[in-house]
């Protein structure tokens, strides 16, 4: 293999969120009422959810004949470059975590097109679908030399086949951020370019493949909508406890909750619930201005108590409210889906111990930006054990 850094073509310009210039301000969580924060120059790529977001299928077996979907910019020919990968995957019996890695990182490096060069172009014969701009570099995952002859690199087939070859002998590479995983097969020069297609990857593997990226491997065998705790979806997604849904999103009777409290015991870990960036991790101020977190809250306190925000790739926010003591992670650290950030406990505005969980789409974490979790989470193999 040629360990040479290399350039993915279509390069990062604005990356995730490992150079943000953040400007944290106040806000006040569990009564709305949050104040503006956006983030710019993250990149975000979202398409609207298609029917195979919602459900998930027993036989998650991609097929190449016939009519291969659209999804958003991505046309018949590259969804159906992004079906062969997917295929490849399957037959070499690659968990569905590394079909996402996998079209994630062609996503980035050709856009699901099997690029030549301008040497190559024109000159050999060889069938492709455009022509890059990145030294010798071929095919759907931009290959050099070192990877196989012109003809195999230009292949689907073999580039695939290349690719999970590679990531498969990577130790622990399914638990692994997507952008670090990809990275470690690709040896690029823009090392964090591939986590702003997770999400939109997620959805095409979830269209071509029966929602497959909703799965968790139990027993060797993808088992779908069953991610909490430590267990990852295929999505990179994760429950962040264990619970049921009580208080829902934004209800008639309290019109400005900006999420859903998932109730559970006193000091029960909270996971984060996909790799990302922590934002803020402090003590809220309630109504009065006080920052009283180390002690049971009360309905009317305001505040979240001891909470955590977290950016995702896509730009997804999700915040964990109402910790029953000093967060166990640092604004600007790197956290992995699952990793513990923190317990549950009743500080804030609270009636009784339980999570608080929003999400926040386009990086606003004001009242505007939140979303229901419920279908968000549902989404991604990850549901939250109730209904709101």
């Amino acid at each position: 293999m040629n360990s040479k850094p290399r350039s993915p073509r279509r390069k990062i310009r604005t990356g995730f969120a490992l150079g943000l210039s953040i400007a944290l301000l106040s806000l006040l969580c569990c009564t709305g009422g949050t104040a503006a924060f956006f983030l710019t120059s993250l990149g975000t790529t979202r398409q609207s959810p298609t029917a195979a977001d919602m459900s998930c299928e027993e036989d998650h077996q991609v097929k190449l004949s016939g009519t291969i979907p659209r999804l958003g910019r991505y046309g018949q020919t590259q969804m159906r470059n992004a079906a062969v990968i997917i295929k490849v995957g399957q037959d070499m019996k690659v968990p569905p975590r590394g079909w996402v890695i996998a079209v994630a990182t062609a996503m980035q490096e050709s856009a699901l097109r099997n690029l030549s060069n301008s040497t190559v172009a024109g000159s050999r014969g060889i069938p492709n679908e455009g022509v890059g701009s990145d030294h010798d570099s071929l095919g759907l995952f931009q290959q050099r030399a070192g990877w196989g002859s012109v003809t195999q690199r230009m292949s689907p087939d073999y580039a695939a086949r290349k690719f999970y070859e590679k990531l498969v002998k990577i130790d622990g590479w399914e638990r692994m951020p997507l952008t670090r995983a990809a990275q470690k097969v690709q040896i690029s020069a823009y090392p964090d370019a591939y986590a702003k297609h997770e999400d939109v990857a997620s959805q095409i593997v979830n269209a071509l493949a029966g929602g497959a990226a909703r799965t968790v491997q139990i027993a060797e065998q993808a088992v779908c909508d069953r991610a909490a705790a430590r267990t990852i979806a295929a999505s990179g997604w994760t429950a962040p406890i264990d619970g049921g849904v009580g208080s829902g999103f934004r209800t008639a009777s309290r019109p400005r909750h900006n999420g859903v409290d998932i109730g559970a015991r006193k000091r029960t870990e909270i996971h984060a619930a996909a790799t990302g960036r922590v934002l803020v991790a402090r003590c809220d101020p309630d109504h009065s201005g006080n920052r009283s977190c180390d002690v049971d809250g009360f309905p009317g306190k305001g505040g979240c108590g001891w909470f955590v925000d977290i950016l995702h790739a896509g730009g997804f926010v999700t915040r964990y409210c109402h910790m029953i003591e000093k967060p166990r992670v640092a604004p600007g650290q790197l956290v992995k889906a699952g990793e513990v950030i923190g317990l549950v406990g009743s500080s804030g505005n609270s009636s009784g111990p339980h999570l608080h969980f929003e999400v926040h789409i386009d990086s606003n974490r004001s009242f505007s930006g939140g979303i229901n979790p419920v279908p968000f989470m549902r989404q991604r193999g990850a549901p939250l054990n109730g209904s709101a």
